[in-house]
């Protein structure tokens, strides 16, 4: 079976790539390699050795011959040779228990990882809501520290105090010349009203006793005038008597 994969290189490209087997054939295959002891290199596999070795010690125990010496000397072969074939398995078992070792090791160490993983997300989170209190505090302090420099640049309370308290008394001083020019408002108001009526009855006074003047200088001149006439007519019967 050839599986086949897309691999990326360094630059982006993708390249097809070819696999012999497939990753799941490839753990059975490596399996069997280890447990046969065979590989890809040259020479015989060694479970095939040792298969031919116990087959010439089988049929020579067969043999109804006197061949015990060739027996023994085969069973020594078949003895070296599984010894030979056992080591690389004890090893291979070593390996393996190792590997599943370290691998149960490493699965505790991802756990032990992604707790840490976490826990740093959760710290990370904490510390961003701790700045952004901290921010706020901060804005806090500037903001008092402006006022507390704002506060000392004003003068000291008693200072303040005594402006205030002076403040107060040219008021009161101001109020009362104000109440005082008030007062001397109304009774300039009411002399000036008095002076107006007394003016105006000055006046009243003034043109009666002038009509009374004119009528009075019309009744001597109307007098003298009737008087003139009367005389006038005097004269005239004296003249016609004579």
């Amino acid at each position: 079976m050839i599986a086949k994969g897309r691999k990326v290189t360094g630059r982006g490209e993708e390249m097809a790539a070819h696999y012999a087997f497939s990753p799941v054939d490839d753990d059975v295959i490596i399996k069997h390699r280890l447990l046969t002891r065979t590989t890809t290199t040259r020479g015989e596999p060694p479970l095939k050795k040792l298969q031919k070795k116990f087959i010439s010690f089988a049929l020579e125990i067969e043999k109804d011959a006197d061949n015990l010496n060739d027996c023994e000397r085969l069973y020594k072969a078949l003895l070296q040779e599984m010894a030979t074939f056992e080591v690389p398995l004890l090893k291979s078992k070593a390996v393996v228990d190792q590997n599943l070792r370290e691998k149960v090791g490493f699965n505790e160490l991802q756990t032990e990882i992604q707790r840490q993983i976490v826990q740093a997300q959760a710290d990370i989170e904490d510390l961003k809501k701790q700045l952004e209190q901290s921010k706020i505090e901060r804005q806090h302090k500037e903001e008092c520290e402006a006022i507390r420099k704002l506060i000392a640049s004003q003068p000291p309370r008693s200072e303040t105090q005594k402006i205030i308290s002076d403040l107060e008394k040219e008021i009161a001083s101001l109020e009362a010349e104000n109440a005082t020019c008030v007062r001397t408002l109304d009774l300039r108001k009411k002399q000036f009203s008095l002076l107006l009526h007394v003016v105006d009855e000055l006046q009243n006074t003034i043109e009666d006793e002038q009509k009374s003047s004119v009528e009075e200088l019309r009744a001597i001149i109307e007098e003298q005038k009737n008087s003139m006439e009367d005389g006038s007519g005097v004269g005239s019967d004296v003249m016609a008597v004579d």
